[in-house]
């Protein structure tokens, strides 16, 4: 293996661990900043809504791989349907609706080490970005990642919403080549799930590092790089070098 001269990661899970899904508290969060709730619903009946919606178009269903579902929904207007459907007016922008939301449903923290290892690649001078299947608005995931992990370098920050593709599809990683103008032999990826973020790195060309230190560890997909530290994926780089 030769030194990249770039590294993607993906977001949830790799370069933060966020906690369970909590979709009703986030509603429920939202909801305080109704100033219209015509039928008076509940963060529970709101939820179960969208979870109907969600069902219909296919949107996070486990049992469909995720080449069959690689598009992606903007929060914007799946949350003014959702709302407006339902009799419901909000005095906050859709911005800010993807903010409480997802603060108050799924609150996360720097994964371990993540911090120091993104300080040693740039004093190694290896660039590096961030490539996230996500519906929250673009800018609402870039001011996330920097409140949590202040000093950054990443180049760029791209959420699929604004994007219209999702991993693994081959479109999006395209895009990540562009905007770092290097080949894909030149990057690594690295992320935490399977089918999206490794299976989708390799076919684009580029090497993937599958990230196992915030996620479940009982699956195994056979001869592909593991980590379970930024340590390692450190020990690995050095490794390069010689």
């Amino acid at each position: 293996m030769k030194q990249p001269k770039m590294i993607i990661f993906d977001y949830g899970q790799t370069l933060v661990d966020e906690e369970i899904f909590d979709g009703v508290k986030g509603t429920e969060a939202v909801l305080k900043h109704a100033v219209k709730n015509k039928y008076n619903l509940s963060a529970e009946q709101v939820q179960e809504e969208a979870q109907k919606i969600n069902a219909e178009i296919g949107r996070f269903n486990p049992n469909i791989h995720p080449k069959d579902a690689d598009l992606e929904v903007h929060n914007r207007v799946f949350s003014k349907y959702l709302y407006e459907s339902l009799g419901i007016e909000l005095d906050i922008d859709f911005d800010m609706i993807d903010r409480i939301f997802w603060d108050n449903a799924s609150p996360g923290k720097p994964t371990d080490g993540i911090e120091e290892f993104l300080d040693y690649l740039n004093d190694e001078g290896i660039r590096t970005g961030v490539l996230s299947n996500i519906s929250y608005s673009g800018k609402v995931v870039e001011e996330r990642i920097c409140n949590l992990i202040p000093g950054n370098h990443f180049e760029f920050i791209i959420s699929t919403s604004e994007y219209l593709f999702r991993k693994p599809n081959k479109r999006i990683f395209n895009l990540v080549m562009e905007k770092a103008d290097l080949k894909a032999s030149d990057i690594w990826f690295a992320g935490d799930n399977f089918e999206c973020d490794i299976e989708g790195a390799k076919e684009a060309g580029m090497t993937p590092i599958w990230y196992r230190g915030a996620s479940d560890k009982s699956k195994d997909h056979g001869d592909v790089l593991k980590i379970s530290s930024w340590t390692d994926l450190k020990n690995i780089i050095e490794e390069t070098k010689k």
